[in-house]
């Protein structure tokens, strides 16, 4: 986990020293230089254009569909991210009888811990790294998919449903969405994993509370952003864990028939 959180702070600063001098409310266009705006901010920003001029100019619809293809691009790296963790949470009974058989503090006990340990990720075919490379790669992709939808003029100014996407919700009703939306995400994820970590489980009604206050008062195109990926998540959720929940089933099957 620490390693994680070191790797997203690291990313973060990459991010921003790609993106850092550039000014969000600065127009994306054909013109706009440098690495991060030509090869990552525009592509998306033309995607979303040409995409809402194939609806008739209906930016809201562009960015509901740009959102969903770029996270079924991302889903490979997500099913091999997913399958690494059920492994990883599948051998955490055998790394805590690890953990108390070499308890000692001393220097060798710990080397033969951390060697034994390595052992139990050859045998099981674990990486406790994997989970890594997968969030290296989207984090850009979905910062620029932010970018493109903040910096394309044409969305400032288009309508979608009742909520102008340049401005926030003045009726609130896309706030409350977003974190109702947000926080179901966040539950449905914390039972699949069956994380029992506290920290977790607190995330699981701060980020909402976040994620509803941003979008009160952020334009609505980025709520809207917010609201596809948060349902996309869900339903990605369940498609990842319904093989390992189906294996669990069959276990238990076989184990009640056994007794």
């Amino acid at each position: 986990m620490r390693k994680k959180i070191a790797v997203t702070a690291l990313l973060l600063l990459l991010v921003a020293v790609l993106s850092g001098c550039n000014d969000m409310n600065q127009p994306i266009t054909s013109h706009s230089t440098g690495i991060w705006n030509e090869y990552f901010v525009f592509p998306l920003s033309w995607f979303i254009t040409t995409i809402a001029n194939f609806f008739n100019g209906s930016y809201g619809l562009a960015i509901a569909i740009v959102t969903i293809i770029v996270r079924l691009v991302l889903m490979p790296l997500m099913v091999k991210q997913t399958k690494n963790s059920i492994a990883m949470q599948e051998i955490q009974p055998k790394i805590a009888k690890l953990k108390e058989k070499y308890s000692s503090k001393d220097q060798k006990t710990q080397q033969k811990l951390q060697q034994e340990q390595m052992k139990l990720f050859q045998e099981h075919n674990v990486n406790p790294l994997a989970g890594c490379l997968p969030l290296i790669i989207q984090m850009p992709v979905l910062i620029a998919l932010y970018h493109a939808i903040m910096r394309t003029q044409a969305i400032k100014h288009s309508n979608f449903l009742w909520f102008s996407l340049g401005h926030p919700d003045p009726y609130y009703i896309m706030p409350v969405v977003v974190a109702a939306a947000t926080f179901v995400q966040q539950k449905v994820l914390l039972g699949k994993t069956g994380n029992a970590n506290p920290q977790m489980a607190m995330m699981t009604y701060i980020y909402p509370i976040i994620i509803g206050g941003m979008a009160i008062y952020f334009p609505s195109a980025l709520a809207l952003y917010w609201l596809v990926g948060n349902v996309w998540m869900i339903f990605q959720t369940y498609i990842l864990y319904s093989s390992r929940d189906s294996k669990k089933n069959k276990k238990n099957e076989v184990g009640g028939a056994k007794k």
